[in-house]
């Protein structure tokens, strides 16, 4: 959400404090911080990306590039991912919207070089222009947990690589 707005939904709910009969300023400021948590939330619902359809095989040669980011706090342990399996923080994995559960591809990150292979087994991510989540060790490995998210180049790999087992 623009901080123009937010600026601007605290300035109004600030100044209905005067001229509300009855409202402590104390209340006003509780009710802004709601009115501006329930707008970024609005925001946010609206950056929701639609559902695609997983591709049903990957070519040896597939390749991509865009934004990852990881995933994988209390809200994520212990819970199954898409593929069946419990989400492991610890685990090489990732999340990506249209791999095929099981595909083992290679994650470079642009920044620092450093590459991890993951394997996809749940889907995500849902929201803003990332293309993958990473489990934190997958992330960790290429130095993406202080940052947030940063540029990846990710490659399938080829039969020989992508053999089990995965990490």
């Amino acid at each position: 959400m623009p901080d123009l707005l937010v600026w601007g939904l605290s300035c109004l709910l600030t100044l209905g404090c005067g001229m509300t009969a009855g409202m402590s300023c104390a209340h006003a400021r509780h009710a802004t911080r709601h009115a501006v948590r329930h707008a970024r939330a609005a925001h946010h619902h609206l950056r929701r990306l639609p559902p695609v359809a997983p591709m049903q095989s990957v070519s040896s040669t597939w390749s991509q590039h865009g934004l990852a980011s990881w995933y994988g706090t209390h809200r994520e342990i212990g819970h199954r991912t898409a593929s069946g399996d419990i989400f492991d923080p610890g685990a090489m994995t990732a999340a990506h919207r249209q791999l095929p559960l099981g595909t083992r591809v290679r994650i470079r990150a642009v920044a620092t070089g450093r590459s991890v292979i993951v394997t996809i087994n749940d889907r995500g991510p849902y929201r803003g222009n990332r293309i993958i989540d990473l489990s934190p060790a997958a992330a960790r490995e290429i130095g993406l947990l202080d940052r947030g998210t940063t540029a990846v180049d990710i490659m399938a790999l080829p039969p020989e690589e992508a053999a089990w087992p995965h990490g």
